[in-house]
């Protein structure tokens, strides 16, 4: 039986040392011209000594006229590789492999960054009037959002990151092109799932032609919107598909959008929305990782692909007996955690030695009944899920200053300084940066 100690082969021939990956958090540390620092630096090489065999960076951007978040590390020619070189090396610590997530946000592009991002088509996102409306790319634009992919995984690897994944996920870009609801577009890269795909598929041949067979080249990749009329499961699989054929090595199985935040749920790994309640079998709420489900369908389409791609899942995991039964009897391949790693970055040693069984998973909210996490108020709701993350946030910036994690900070007061932090950078960004 396969364990969580157990070596991963991937398809290109890379080695990771264990089953453990740490998915994705925006880390918001950059400084105001999108460049990593020393924080970047400490932060990674904590979380590699603590025993993760993979880490995958926050959203790394890839046009510095869009960006996630304010403090996003902007991946650009302009930018260079300097600044990225210590990040990479830190991260490499412990026989460690480092992957750079990149990422365009499309329309999810704050109103502190953007008053008018890009997205396939003019379909707002409407959340406590955070976003703007976006222009619908044209060709030029289209073709320069690919090239900028590759142009920022190049610069990753040229860095010293062991590889790249590219952010196919929660509504960022290259989902808004996958889902029905923000892809109105009559022309290659609308209508037709395979149109739709279309942008996905250019930027993973792009990728792979630049770094070669033999760096590794992941995707994360929706199981769903969780929307009505958006991106569905069969969908995913067929996709799925496809990139495997491309040759990608790794899928990461996740779900949801800024509106419809499933990869919360109220427990999930990197979301800043509200999360919906989305319906699933009681099997799966035993096993706690909210798509394993979903992966189990991928799976099925995968196995008809000539190459077997590894997947990775992320979201809820928190006791060792359903980690190691994923790995082991449901062919998942890596198991993901990331706001556990907040709290304790040594979990992973933890785990793999069978010193803890249960990860801790706090109650963060801003109060209860109406100020709670079930108001009937919509902002409301879309609040706490924000301070909950917030409250991570904090913890984020507590270990890349060399600090411990502090579980006694309150929610509120993550969210009330989480906001002040990024609108002064945000206003900093826009009066002093040369990008």
């Amino acid at each position: 039986m396969t364990g969580l100690t157990s070596p991963l082969t991937l398809p290109c021939g890379a080695v990771i040392k264990n089953r453990i990956a740490k998915s994705a958090m925006t880390e918001g540390l950059a400084n105001i011209h999108g460049r990593a620092n020393k924080r970047h630096t400490t932060l990674y090489k904590r979380w590699a000594e603590g025993g993760t065999g993979l880490l995958i960076t926050g959203n790394a951007m890839v046009d510095h006229r869009f960006l996630e978040r304010p403090g996003n590390v902007v991946l650009t020619a302009e930018n260079g590789t300097e600044h990225l070189t210590d990040w990479a090396k830190a991260g490499q610590t412990n026989d460690t492999h480092i992957w750079t997530q990149i990422s365009h946000p499309g329309r999810q592009c704050a109103r502190i960054v953007s008053m008018t991002p890009q997205s396939p088509s003019e379909v707002k996102l409407d959340i406590l009037n955070n976003f703007g409306k976006p222009k619908a790319m044209t060709e030029e634009d289209i073709q320069l959002a690919i090239q900028n992919y590759i142009t920022a995984a190049k610069l990753s690897i040229e860095s010293g990151f062991t590889g790249v994944q590219i952010h196919g996920a929660h509504g960022y870009l290259i989902s808004q092109f996958l889902s029905p609801v923000t892809n109105k577009r009559d022309d290659q890269w609308g209508g037709s799932l395979e149109n739709r795909a279309r942008f996905l598929l250019e930027v993973v041949r792009g990728v792979r032609e630049a770094l070669g067979p033999k760096t590794p080249v992941a995707v994360k990749l929706n199981s769903a919107d969780f929307q009505k009329g958006g991106f569905t499961l069969d969908e995913s699989a067929k996709v799925a598909v496809w990139l495997a054929d491309s040759g990608i090595d790794l899928l990461e199985i996740s779900g949801g959008t800024y509106e419809h935040v499933s990869f919360v749920g109220g427990k999930g790994d990197d979301s800043t929305a509200d999360a919906p309640q989305v319906e699933k079998r009681e099997s799966t709420r035993k096993r706690e990782a909210y798509f394993l489900e979903y992966a189990e369908v991928i799976q099925k389409a995968l196995a008809s692909c000539s190459l077997r791609v590894p997947l990775l899942v992320t979201g809820g995991f928190r006791s060792r007996e359903m980690m190691e039964q994923a790995v082991a009897e449901m062919g998942i391949d890596m198991v993901g955690l990331a706001r556990p790693l907040c709290i304790d970055p040594d979990f992973s040693n933890k785990l793999l030695s069978k010193d803890v069984d249960q990860l801790p998973d706090p109650v963060l909210t801003l109060g209860t009944g109406w100020f709670g996490p079930t108001s009937s108020s919509n902002s409301m709701r879309t609040l706490n899920s924000q301070a909950e993350v917030t409250w991570y946030y904090r913890q984020i910036l507590r270990l890349s200053k060399g600090q411990m994690p502090k579980a006694t900070v309150k929610a509120s007061n993550a969210l009330l300084t989480h906001f002040l932090r990024e609108f002064n950078i945000g206003i900093r960004r826009r009066l002093f940066s040369k990008t």
